[in-house]
């Protein structure tokens, strides 16, 4: 009998770790783990510890050589010159010991769901150590040594010749992705981001739309900085569900960074927790609709480890498992646990406080700013291949 969802998880994930100081800490995931726990959300049994990926699967989407310098430089072993060219060594990605280990982990977790929910034991699958969606075939970029969504696109259509709909919510452009898929049809990519004008890495412009066979499978909708909970769930919302009616995909895989909050550190937009519990609702809902519930979900960014992510990532969890009486509070004993290791103060709800910020005075112009985009986004659909044909 297929169970609703398994839960990807070993401590082993924490050690994709660049420094103390760097701001992608994978710490984040235990502390989801801990709050769904005292929940009494999940049990030993919902979890699947992750297998490594071998180099045979990380060569779905990188170079040899680029598998080898990041064994070398993990081993001390790789000059810092060559490291560089790598997009190794440097201030967004250092070098840290076994480097490979800990990202052939990260993949192979997400390798693990899909073989869990494409043999049938789940519907669906969440790996929150995945969601490296900036690692490209032969360079590391953003906080990503390896793309784990790239290898598991690539594994879906290899093993299991699956039309994939990969969705991306993270605050930065999912460009690694994107560009993996750009000439190929049967992938169907989307991110929504807050604008490359002020953030990295600067794509996912609206007319980026695929090239070759894939075009009019890219699509991006860039959201200008500030944008606030209602805009970005209208653009989310129609963009989605247009897309998947146009696409009909055989799996859906989502991929979601949590940085789009007010309060994380690294982005420029405006949204609360609402999102965050709209996000898994469609996705959950589209995969049942066109996919016989498939549906994977991966992590990502999310940078406000304290008072964003757990909550945020435990949504996810919570709609998989169609657990909807959550109450108000999050658990007194997780507060009390975790409140002495924070620095910051928790927020002891699953709404976010009223009043978190003041009023943006820009609200009515980038409402209409990020509908004209939305509108440009989906141009495609009404004039190109519409139903997926040519």
């Amino acid at each position: 009998m297929t169970k609703d969802a398994v839960f990807i998880y070993s401590n082993e994930l924490l050690s994709y770790r660049f420094s103390n100081n760097h701001p992608f800490n994978q710490m984040r995931i235990k502390l989801t783990l801990d709050l769904l726990k005292e929940m009494k959300a999940i049990t030993s049994t919902d979890i699947v510890a992750p297998r490594v990926a071998t180099d045979e699967e990380l060569s779905l989407n990188h170079e040899p050589s680029y598998i080898n310098a990041v064994k070398n430089a993990g081993n001390n072993q790789l000059t810092l010159e060559l490291a560089e060219s790598f997009g190794l060594g440097t201030e967004d990605t250092p070098i840290f010991a076994n480097m490979h280990h800990a990202s052939a982990l990260s993949v192979g977790g997400t390798l693990t769901a899909v073989d869990e929910v494409m043999s049938g034991n789940y519907l669906h699958a969440l790996h929150l150590g995945g969601g490296l969606h900036h690692g490209f075939r032969g360079k590391a970029s953003g906080f990503c040594v390896y793309n784990d969504c790239s290898v598991a696109l690539k594994y879906l259509q290899e093993k299991y010749n699956a039309r994939v709909l990969y969705i991306d919510t993270d605050a930065h452009h999912g460009d690694g992705v994107q560009w993996s898929f750009y000439d190929d049809e049967n992938i169907c990519t989307i991110s929504i981001h807050e604008t490359g004008r002020y953030l990295f890495p600067g794509t996912g412009n609206v007319n980026e739309w695929g090239t070759g066979k894939g075009y009019g499978y890219s699509f991006n909708i860039p959201l200008d900085a500030f944008t606030e909970d209602e805009s970005w769930l209208e653009c989310y919302i129609a963009a989605v569900k247009e897309i998947a009616e146009y696409f009909k995909p055989d799996i859906i895989l989502t991929q979601n960074g949590a940085d789009a909050h007010y309060f994380d550190p690294l982005t420029h937009l405006s949204a609360t927790m609402n999102i965050y519990r709209e996000i898994p609702k469609l996705a959950h809902e589209l995969a049942h609709k066109y996919c016989s519930g498939k549906w994977i979900a991966v992590g990502g960014g999310g940078y406000d480890i304290w008072r964003v992510v757990p909550r945020a990532w435990s949504l996810l969890w919570l709609e998989m498992t169609n657990n909807t009486n959550i109450g108000r509070t999050l658990p007194k004993a997780w507060l009390e646990k975790w409140q002495p290791k924070a620095r910051v103060s928790l927020v002891s709800t699953w709404d976010d406080p009223e009043n978190m910020y003041e009023p943006i005075p820009r609200k009515k112009e980038i409402t209409e700013k990020n509908r004209q985009t939305l509108e440009k986004a989906l141009h495609m659909l009404k004039t190109n291949r519409v139903g997926g044909g040519d």
